[in-house]
């Protein structure tokens, strides 16, 4: 007699969460990130890009083009970043191929101690940048510099201390 109670109580209990699973999708896309973070300012958009320092830009370029069959940007020298930079579309995102530009390059430490070189920077879309490293200092998050500088896609950029992200290092892009 326990048993078919039982089975009737879970159905119910099925029944509930089915009808709360769509809510709580609705309420997670468009709330705060987590439960009890209050709203801010700005809010994080979509990957722009995952970077990876490369030793031969040429030949990285050459792999996404020419094997994998990715449309391939033009190598865009960044002096007042050290680096030059390839961009590979990818439709929902892209991938920067970094190499060193000039002796003090932080992409050429990076490659003294990765030879193959390897992912260096993930780099996500914020809708108000200031506002961003405002309440990101507020909340003891380190930036790379004191302002942010114009990147790669002529937007305004901010990197935040990989010590304070988990170790990686995430470069705010302004929307």
């Amino acid at each position: 007699m326990a048993a078919p109670m039982l089975k009737v109580a879970a159905r119910g209990l099925l029944r509930g969460v089915r009808c709360l699973r769509p809510a709580l999708r609705a309420h997670s896309a468009a709330g705060p990130p987590s439960p009890g973070v209050p709203g801010s300012l700005w809010r994080l958009g979509r990957l722009n890009h995952v970077a990876i320092a490369v030793p031969d830009l040429d030949k990285a370029a050459s792999l996404y083009r020419d094997v994998l069959g990715a449309q391939v940007s033009a190598v865009v020298p960044l002096p007042e970043h050290g680096v030059c930079t390839v961009f590979v579309e990818l439709g929902n995102t892209k991938l920067e191929l970094l190499h060193p530009l000039g002796e003090k390059s932080p992409i050429a430490g990076f490659l003294a101690k990765n030879k193959s070189g390897g992912m260096h920077h993930i780099c996500i879309e914020v809708d108000d940048i200031d506002a961003a490293i405002v309440d990101l200092k507020g909340k003891n998050i380190r930036t790379l510099s004191e302002q942010p500088r114009i990147g790669a896609h002529g937007k305004p950029v901010m990197f935040l201390h990989p010590k304070d992200c988990d170790g990686v290092l995430v470069e705010l892009e302004q929307a």
